[in-house]
């Protein structure tokens, strides 16, 4: 849908957005050396991140995260990289803010365009996946604040809704886990291997944004652990709350034992006491209601109420 071209110096960046079969055969013409199953991976929706070399070039495949508002949950992104001696290929869905941003940036500003990519391939790359890395960190404090406001709200709200709130942070956690551990072998790889085509001194580089992501990783790791906690807590509190109305239900039941078994013997069609007396009615009633206040005391006494 969109292939741009950008050069400064020795440095050509390529930005393929949204790519159809045509954008992939430019691709291939513009780089014949390009392996096919490369380009055949870029119409692919379900790659998964990993890095390929080759002699003249890399090809990375990695993932970032970006917010669904309709379904509430940190979906994939794919970004394709293709990295040579002079040339960086960015091919993506053109979803992730970061990336478009700093390609028009660059575009449009030649200070920036200087800055970024006077400094070979590499550290275009590096730029790249810097800023896409720091972009990671906003969602991640946006899941601890919905973390606090389950923490304040926990002994408060409704505990259909804290389950509910609950469950949709703990399936975002889960989801930008799935999204971020595969990245860092990737990273670890760029600031571990020299190839000729990425300047040695870069290695520091890479190593920050692997910082960067080892970090966001252990944040991740204990928002899990905390939402399971407050999972944990809420469930307590549930059953703490059912166990109080099957306690209230429970005593209900026990004191009406005695008194359905009264009614049920002066219901019986037999002589029994005080058959004819006018008052009798209420002699009954009132021997209920002492066996009701008997009981209950009892229940007082035994601190079961």
């Amino acid at each position: 849908m969109s292939y741009e071209t950008l050069s400064f110096g020795r440095v050509t960046w390529t930005n393929v957005v949204r790519p159809i079969p045509a954008d992939v055969q430019r691709l291939r013409e513009d780089h014949p050396y390009f392996h096919p199953l490369d380009l055949e991976d870029l119409l692919s929706r379900i790659e998964r991140p990993k890095i390929d070399e080759y002699d003249d070039y890399l090809f990375i495949v990695m993932h970032f995260p970006l917010w669904d508002r309709e379904r509430r949950i940190s979906k994939a992104a794919e970004v394709d990289f293709f990295i040579g001696a002079g040339y960086l290929v960015t091919v993506h869905d053109g979803e992730l803010t970061p990336l478009n941003g700093l390609f028009e940036q660059v575009r449009h500003d030649s200070e920036a365009r200087q800055e970024f990519m006077s400094g070979g391939a590499g550290y275009l790359l590096h730029i790249v996946i810097d800023r896409l890395v720091d972009y990671i960190f906003p969602m991640l404090y946006k899941v601890d604040a919905h973390i606090r406001d389950i923490e304040e709200n926990l002994f408060v709200e409704d505990i259909r809704r804290t389950i509910q709130n609950i469950s949709f942070v703990r399936r975002d956690i889960i989801a930008l886990r799935r999204i971020i551990r595969p990245q860092l072998p990737i990273v670890f790889n760029l600031e571990n291997v020299d190839r000729p085509f990425i300047r040695e001194d870069l290695d520091v580089y890479f190593g920050d944004i692997l910082d960067h992501l080892q970090k966001a990783r252990d944040i991740v790791e204990d928002d899990a652990e905390l939402i399971v906690s407050l999972a944990d807590t809420n469930d307590a509190l549930a059953s703490h709350r059912i166990n109080e109305v099957m306690r209230i239900l429970t005593v209900i039941s026990v004191i009406m034992l005695p008194l359905t078994l009264i009614s049920g013997i002066l219901g019986m069609n037999i002589p029994l006491p005080l058959p004819r007396e006018h008052s009798s009615f209420w002699v009954i009633m009132g021997l209920m209601l002492l066996v009701s206040f008997a009981m209950l005391a009892y229940f007082r006494y035994r601190r079961w109420l």
